[in-house]
Formats: structure tokens, sequence, C-alpha cells
């Protein structure tokens, strides 16, 4: 079985969704990628500061990479602003999707008008349309609000929230109804994988859902808390904390990691630079593999 011949729905944020849905992009209206907006760094932070919006920074990251990179509006979304004055440190795509945002009547009609620009076929949903941000607590009650602080804990939280709890978009159900292949990660596990998975709409359909769902591992360590869990606490905590475990397989670069609760498939995903960057073409193999493993499982024959 091939990749092209199925529904493929992609969740996550930052850089390593954008890796996913520019690996998968020849499926065009066949995928649809489901991106965190809770992100309040960089630029994506300052606007959201200005005014309450959701985090534009991984939406506009992941409609990029969807487009040649060497195209005019690749090279004018990418843009960043350099200097010490306001603009300095903005990107020029966070700022368009930002004033679009406050134009227009909702995010999804700002998303819908700068895909028709970069003539981006597949479809991008943010997890919700409403500004929400991550919650962290750990014992004794202490709390850090926001991804940055999150992602600098000391140590692992015992649960994230969503403050405030928001709802996904009738879409994004939908489309995970439709799926038969969702695939999670990579990314901050923290930041990126989690923060969809807490809005209830989207960890129910997940759970609900026929298709096979698959977590794909980081090539090497990430900067968080995260990084010190072993690939089962990482599912367990998932469990704990959203009262399920959605993911049925996982893929690993490093062979070392092993799972006692689900079935680990371990490819080489680098693209020997020594980048953290899945290797495009052996994460579509991967990919690939993983169907025809478990498609008498879950997927259609």
């Amino acid at each position: 079985m091939k990749i092209e011949e199925l529904n493929v729905v992609a969740i996550g944020g930052g850089h390593g969704l954008g890796r996913v849905l520019s690996t998968l992009s020849f499926l065009e209206k066949q995928l649809t990628g489901i991106v965190t907006t809770t992100d309040n760094g960089g630029s994506t932070g300052r606007l959201r500061k200005r005014s309450s919006s959701i985090a534009w920074g991984d939406l506009r990251n992941c409609l990029t990479l969807l487009v040649d990179k060497d195209s005019v509006g690749s090279q004018l979304f990418n843009f960043r602003f350099d200097g010490q004055d306001e603009l300095g440190g903005h990107n020029l795509g966070n700022l368009i999707l930002y004033v679009l945002g406050q134009i227009q009547s909702r995010p999804l009609d700002s998303i819908k008008l700068v895909r028709r620009l970069l003539g981006v076929k597949t479809a991008l949903y943010p997890m919700s349309e409403t500004p929400t941000d991550l919650m962290g607590f750990y014992p004794k009650g202490r709390c850090k609000v926001g991804e940055l602080s999150v992602d600098k804990m000391p140590i692992m939280p015992d649960s994230l929230l969503l403050a405030p709890l928001v709802k996904t978009l009738p879409y994004c159900v939908e489309a995970i109804e439709s799926a038969d292949l969702i695939i999670l990660g990579p990314g901050s596990f923290l930041t990126s994988v989690i923060p969809p998975l807490l809005v209830r709409d989207i960890s129910k359909a997940i759970q609900a859902s026929s298709a096979h769902c698959v977590f794909i591992e980081n090539l090497c360590a990430e900067e968080s808390p995260a990084a010190a869990l072993s690939l089962d606490e990482k599912l367990n905590w998932i469990k704990s904390n959203i009262g399920c475990l959605p993911i049925d397989s996982v893929i690993c670069h490093d062979k070392n990691i092993t799972s006692a609760l689900v079935p680990v498939i371990h490819c080489d995903l680098s693209d020997g630079s020594g980048s953290h960057y899945h290797d495009r073409n052996k994460l579509l193999a991967a990919l690939e593999l993983c169907v025809n493993q478990f498609k008498e499982q879950s997927l259609p024959a």
C-alpha cells in the first residue's frame, strides 16, 4: 500500500509538523494539518501581547513549507526584519496573518486567503480559533504559564492544561474521522505535540477514529524536561493527562528505544548532516513501512 492512497492528518507544531507536511505535500487535498497555536515567544509572542490572538508563527511556518522555498510567496512570508526598532525581530508572514486576523471575521478566513495567495492545496487548521495559553503544574501547586515557561521548567510537570479551555473546529474533527493515518510529532513533546491533545474534541476524535495513529520521535534530545523521559514514560504521561492513549505505534531513529506499550518501528531518519531535522525521503519510507506493517489492523485493505 502506498501513502498516496490514504487520507492523512498530521498534528503538531513548530518545525516538526512543517517537516511532515512538506514531506507529504504531494498528497495535496488528501493531507490535513492541525497546528498548535499556543506559542508565546518571539515575533508571535509580541503580537499576542499587543492584542489577544492565536499564535500565528507555526501556521505561517507550515504554510511556507508547503510551497517552493524559492518562490516569492515563501520568501515574503519568511522575511524577518532586523534592527532594534519596533519591527526588529518580527516576521513579515506573522504580521500579515496578524493583520488579516484583525480585519477578517475569523482566523480560518485569514488562513484560507493566504492559502489561495500561496497556492497551498493542503488544508491547514489551527487547533482552535480561540486564543489560549499552556499552563504547566508541578509539585506543591506551583504553576508556569506560557510555552516558553513550560519548556524551561526544571522538572517534568505533573499536568498541562489550556487556559481557557477551547474547542476545535468541526473541520478538524471531520478530517480525523475521515483519516486513514494520523501522525503526531515530531517536535517538542510538551509544547508542540501535547497542546492539540489537550483540546478534548481532538483527543476524543483520535481515540474514536479507526485510523492508525503513529507518533514520530525526535532525532535528538530536546531542551525541555521531557528529554529525561523514556518513550513509555511519555506514553504513560499522555494517558494520564488526556485519559487515553491514542497512539498505535511509534517511529524512532534510535534503535535503543523500546516500548512495552506499543510497537516501535526503528528506521534511520537522519539526513547525515547532524541536523535535528528528519530526512524527507527516509521519513516517507518509514511512514510507508508503518502503513504496510499495520494495514491489516486499522488501515483500509
